[in-house]
Formats: C-alpha cells, sequence, structure tokens
C-alpha cells in the first residue's frame, strides 16, 4: 500500500499555496515560488530556519551579481559561465550554500528577461518571499516523536537486561550459548534512538539539549563500557566465591533497569561488596589470583557503568 509521509503532504500543500499566491498576485515566473518552497521544507525546524535565510541571503546575492556580470558584460551563456565561477565562492564564503540552486533559478530569471529593472527585482524578491515563507509556515508542524523516544527506550533497557543475564548465568555455571546478537540489536538502537533525540532538539528553537539525548547518550557511554566487560567474562574460566557474590549483583542490578536513577544504590552496594573482599582470605592459587584479579577489573568497569547513570 502507498505510504504518504507528513514530510509529503506539506510539500504538496506549501508548493500548491506559493504557487497561487504568486499568481494571484501576478507574479512572473510564478511556478518558480513553488520550486523555492519545496527546496526549503526541510526535516526538522531549525534546519528549516537555517536554509531559509541561506537561500535568502543567497538569492539576493544572485540578484547582485546578475547586475554586475549581465549589465557590466553581455547577456550571454558566458556570462553565466563566468558568473557561477565567482558567485558559488561567494556563497561558500557566507555559509549559505544551500542557496545556490535557488538563486540560480533568480539568475536565469534575469538572464532570460535580458534586462534588469526595478520591477524585476521586485518580482524575484517577492518569490523569494512567498516561496521560502510558505515553507517556513508549513514546516512549523512536526509531530511528536515522544512515543517512538520512549519506545526505543524500553528496547534499549530490554537489551541491557538480556545481555546482563546472559552475564550472570555465565558467572554462575561457566557456560554460555548465547549467540551475542542482543549486542548488535544495541549497537543499532542506540545510534537510531539518538538521531531521533536530535531531530527532537531541532523541532524545538529554545531547546539545546533535552531529556531523551542526554539518556541515549548515556546508554551509549554504557554500553560502551559493557563491550569491554565481555571479553572479561568470557576470559573467566576458574570458580571462585567472589563470582557468585558478583553475578548476585548483577542479578540484581539487571531487573533495576529503568529510566529512574537507582544508580546510587548499586554504587553503595558496589563499596561494600569490594570491602568484603578485601576481608576475604588471600588466593592460594596462581588461577585463583588472576580470576579474581579479573573479577576486580570488571567491578571497577561497573563502577563507571553505574556513575555515568548516576550524573544524569
Amino acid at each position: 500500500m502507498l505510504k504518504i509521509g507528513y514530510r509529503t503532504v506539506k510539500t504538496a500543500i506549501g508548493t500548491a499555496s506559493a504557487i497561487a499566491l504568486a499568481q494571484w498576485l501576478h507574479l512572473e515566473n510564478f511556478a518558480s515560488a513553488g520550486i523555492i518552497t519545496i527546496l526549503c521544507i526541510q526535516v526538522t525546524k531549525k534546519k528549516s530556519l537555517q536554509t531559509a535565510r541561506a537561500r535568502f541571503v543567497a538569492g539576493l546575492v544572485g540578484l547582485l551579481f546578475s547586475f554586475l556580470f549581465f549589465e557590466g558584460l553581455h547577456y550571454h551563456p558566458l556570462s553565466i559561465g563566468l558568473l557561477l565561477l565567482f558567485f558559488i565562492p561567494t556563497t561558500v564564503s557566507l555559509k549559505v550554500t544551500e542557496g545556490i540552486a535557488t538563486s540560480t533559478v533568480i539568475i536565469l530569471h534575469v538572464y532570460m528577461a535580458k534586462t534588469m529593472t526595478w520591477h524585476l527585482v521586485y518580482n524575484e524578491v517577492m518569490l523569494m518571499i512567498i516561496g521560502i515563507g510558505i515553507a517556513l509556515l508549513v514546516n512549523m508542524y512536526m509531530p511528536s516523536v515522544e512515543k517512538d523516544l520512549k519506545e526505543y527506550q524500553r528496547i534499549v533497557e530490554d537489551l541491557f537486561r538480556i545481555i546482563f543475564k546472559e552475564i550472570v548465568h555465565y558467572l554462575r555455571t561457566n557456560e554460555s550459548l548465547w549467540d551475542g546478537k542482543e549486542i548488535a540489536l544495541a549497537s543499532d538502537t542506540l545510534k537510531q534512538a539518538k538521531a531521533l533525540a536530535l531531530q527532537n532538539i531541532e523541532n524545538h528553537f529554545l531547546r539545546n539539549e533535552d531529556y531523551y539525548y542526554r539518556y541515549f547518550r548515556m546508554r551509549e557511554r554504557q554500553f560502551e563500557i559493557i563491550e569491554r566487560m565481555l571479553p572479561l567474562i568470557s576470559s573467566m574460566t576458574y570458580t571462585v566465591e567472589q563470582r557468585n557474590m558478583i553475578a548476585d549483583f548483577i542479578d540484581e542490578l539487571s531487573d533495576a533497569i529503568h529510566p529512574g536513577n537507582t544508580a546510587d544504590r548499586f554504587i553503595r552496594q558496589l563499596e561494600a561488596m569490594k570491602k568484603q573482599f578485601q576481608q576475604m582470605p588471600l588466593p592460594k592459587t596462581r588461577e585463583e589470583f588472576e580470576e579474581r584479579a579479573a573479577l576486580l577489573h570488571f567491578v571497577k568497569e561497573m563502577e563507571q557503568y553505574l556513575i555515568i547513570k548516576s550524573q544524569l
């Protein structure tokens, strides 16, 4: 079934409205207002505003260059090439390269007119104002993505929970049939979620950062620690008492993965467990020493994992 997105609907409405208004005002080349609207509709409000500014500034520069090159030299194809040779670097220096396409339309209008009059300048400026203005108006509507962000949040937490349960199982049994697919899923989901959260920020003019972006960035940093811990866990083969203690801790932690902040409680538990380790008898064999050293390294990584959450 054919799916029509909200951006497509906005483009259709905006283009038709821009052309209709330009035509009602009896502007020449009125269809170009629709082209400008299409070019200005973006995925976010901030991006739309930035694009609108770039296209308007570039359009004015295009009119100035048209006067200098066409009236100063001649209305000839070589003049267009020479104009663009200087015009494009100018837009780059002004950081308005997004307006090159729109400006080229304006420049060609002047070229086709074969003369530059105040009426023509008025006509082209009005086409830009209508095309850009209509695009900004229709782009003020952006559907809420909070539902999708919450779903991403749930998926990430479920994946983290599964990964920790697998770690617990290995620590207790020294066996694992896990294929590790949740690692790849977590990585992909975090990238998608962070991108959507960033898009959500771009749709709010007075917001530079929000909870969901910080949340997924926090989970991303935690995931990096998880990726470091897994090879460490898989290298352990010797069973010591501390393994079960850590397994019980991870098991409890996995059941408490949610948006709320429980990190401080688990940090205190971790500190208490570290003190308990210090009071236990020293290792008697090389294997036990290496195993306990690896476990201590794991505990330090878990501490960093929890600190990252507590900072949210």
